[in-house]
């Protein structure tokens, strides 16, 4: 008779357990924010985007790199979308977005910053924070220069805009600059291919093993698309643009003072930390982490960044 009640008392004590483990998973499910992928039309261009949050939260604008696309921010998202309403495009040329050939879009660090500037107002992004990281950079600062009322913080990843970030990897593509001839061409077509593509996550890297393959494997397809090689070399070419724009920028980092968190991986060979270091020079207002990784620093220092980021913009109190 004992044994029949035991029995029937952890029958019950499971069955309550299952239910409760069920609804702790099915509440996870429900807060778990939900990342939308939108495409909308600017100037005849379909502009893919990525989107979580509440709309009427603050706003924070990720602005990626070469070669990648709003893919590099798929983990950062939802770490952030609790917060904050947060919003990835893709570049003309990049990722999901459409991709006219050299011939047919003018591919210029200018016009693609026309292009998300006006993705934003399309959007009614009218005050954000932004996330810059590599190419996000010359788009972001261009925005900010031009918005400076909308700039509400600066998150910057890898992205520069002193002379002191353009070293040696900058050497070949600096000669292209000034020359502008196929054998100048030719010593830069070798970083649109794997090998390349793969180097950029894993150097610097303090665990490559932590790096998902997926990444530079996307990238590379994409890269291979018919015609994107040669859209890539002429925003190499035209990063040449971006240079004489840092006193510009400098000039609106001293002005406006924008709240300012620094996130880089410090062993970056593209733009390494001799780069971070001049935004104290201009900034008064900021937060400063020299991380142990590379260029894609949120491969590896994802959740570090995220804390960051929610951590930095929290005490500025933005609304």
């Amino acid at each position: 008779m004992k044994s029949k009640i035991l029995w029937r008392i952890w029958m019950v004590i499971a069955l309550i357990s299952s239910f409760g483990s069920t609804m702790i998973y099915a509440n996870a499910l429900n807060n778990s924010p939900q990342i939308t992928y939108n495409t909308i039309k600017i100037d005849g261009q379909n502009i893919f985007y990525r989107e979580a949050g509440d709309k009427s939260k603050p706003k924070i604008l990720l602005l990626h790199g070469f070669p990648t696309s709003s893919f590099m921010f798929r983990n950062l998202i939802p770490q952030l979308a609790d917060k904050y309403h947060v919003i990835a495009p893709d570049y003309v040329g990049f990722g999901q977005s459409s991709m006219p050939k050299v011939d047919e879009f003018e591919y210029t660090f200018d016009n693609l910053s026309n292009v998300v500037e006006k993705f934003a107002q399309q959007l009614n992004l009218n005050k954000y924070s932004i996330y810059v990281q590599d190419y996000g950079a010359p788009i972001g600062y261009r925005l900010a220069v031009k918005h400076p009322e909308k700039v509400q913080a600066l998150i910057v990843q890898n992205g520069n805009a002193y002379e002191e970030g353009l070293r040696d990897f900058w050497i070949p593509i600096k000669a292209y600059w000034k020359d502008k001839t196929e054998e100048n061409a030719a010593k830069l077509r070798p970083f649109f291919e794997i090998d390349a593509t793969k180097w950029q996550y894993t150097n610097g890297a303090k665990n490559p093993n932590l790096i998902s393959p997926d990444a530079w494997t996307l990238d590379q397809t994409l890269l291979n698309r018919a015609g994107n090689k040669e859209i890539q070399l002429q925003l190499f070419y035209d990063y040449g643009s971006n240079p004489p724009l840092y006193p510009i920028w400098q000039a609106y980092f001293r002005k406006y003072q924008p709240p300012t968190l620094i996130v880089w991986g410090k062993n970056d060979f593209i733009f390494p930390a001799e780069g971070a270091e001049p935004y104290k020079r201009d900034l008064k207002n900021i937060e400063f982490h020299l991380l142990d990784t590379g260029h894609f620093a949120l491969e590896e220092k994802g959740d570090e960044i995220a804390v960051n980021i929610k951590t930095f913009l929290g005490k500025q109190k933005i609304k």
